[in-house]
């Protein structure tokens, strides 16, 4: 069993301590409005406001048979180089506007980036492909109205989900420029490294990852769908540059690491970065903890740098 005690230093303890007070690990045995109450909650208690400068539109996307809620931040002066689309992470059936709010604020404040934060579809009410869908159509609405490139961003379920993009739009006219994928589930075997390694990981284990799997297929998930599982795909040529930024204490990380050898294996441009002693989530502990500090600086360069069409790897 592997020592959290080693790996994990005491601020980033303290982070999870001060999570697990208001989102104990039992939380997932609870009713989905329940969680999504008690999450809510937790995502308000890190609230870090917004920094000087940047303002918040919210509005929607408007679908022949739905509408799409977004929220597009803004600088006094954006940078004109790119645009991002911000997908959130929850396990596909958590989170929304508010609970990556202050994340998406400080992200567009130091790239100067406009930034659009996408409040898809989540299960169980809207089973796969809604998700997919919405952040699809939310991207072809991007690229419809705004000249500027668009680079993809998401972290955890919403890293799935913006490779499921970049995957489906290979080829087209208006393709995102780049992609920035933070401890995504992009569909790794159970028996991949990081699943053995760190199934009982504090902030996400093995069978959290299996429950977020069931809600999100009804308990059928079809191995095979790229849409599902972007490392399901075949073919990794022509993808968007990527940068993946994963924990080292979370199941999840050998996605990021596999998703980056089938990509060089396919002659891409693509980077990725174990955080050491880092866990999932680490992005909410950013003000917290020294290395999660560091680890968002990253993100920001590597999204600031993939908007100006330059690679910095």
């Amino acid at each position: 069993m592997t020592d959290y005690s080693k790996l994990i230093d005491a601020e980033t303890w303290a982070f999870i301590e001060r999570t697990n007070s208001f989102y104990p690990p039992e939380t997932i045995d609870f009713g989905i409005e329940r969680q999504r109450a008690i999450y809510d909650l937790m995502c308000r208690e890190f609230h870090a406001g917004y920094p000087d400068g940047v303002t918040a539109e919210t509005g929607s996307i408007d679908l022949p048979d739905r509408a799409i809620p977004i929220r597009i931040y803004r600088t006094a002066a954006p940078e004109a180089a790119a645009m991002v689309l911000y997908l959130h992470g929850g396990g596909y059936i958590l989170g929304g506007l508010d609970s990556h709010d202050d994340a998406c604020a400080e992200l567009c404040a130091r790239t100067g980036y406009e930034l659009v934060s996408v409040d898809y579809r989540l299960a169980p009410e809207h089973p796969h492909p809604a998700a997919f869908e919405d952040a699809l159509a939310a991207f072809e609405w991007a690229a419809a109205i705004c000249k500027r490139p668009i680079v993809l961003a998401g972290d955890s379920a919403g890293g799935n989900l913006a490779a499921a993009v970049s995957h489906a739009t290979r080829g087209h006219s208006r393709m995102p420029i780049g992609q920035v994928l933070i401890y995504p589930t992009l569909g790794g075997s159970g028996s991949g490294r990081s699943y053995v390694e760190h199934a009982e990981a504090p902030m996400l284990t093995a069978r959290d990852l299996e429950f977020y799997r069931d809600i999100r297929t009804g308990g059928t998930p079809p191995a095979d769908i790229v849409t599902l599982y972007p490392l399901a795909d075949t073919d990794f040529s022509g993808l968007p540059p990527t940068a993946i930024v994963t924990a080292q204490c979370d199941p999840l990380s050998s996605d990021g690491e596999i998703y980056r050898d089938r990509i060089l294996a396919a002659g891409g441009k693509v980077w990725w970065r174990e955080e050491p002693g880092l866990v999932h989530s680490f992005v909410r502990g950013r003000h917290m903890i020294a290395r999660a500090r560091d680890s968002f600086s990253g993100i920001v360069e590597a999204v600031s740098a993939l908007g100006r069409r330059e690679w910095p790897y």
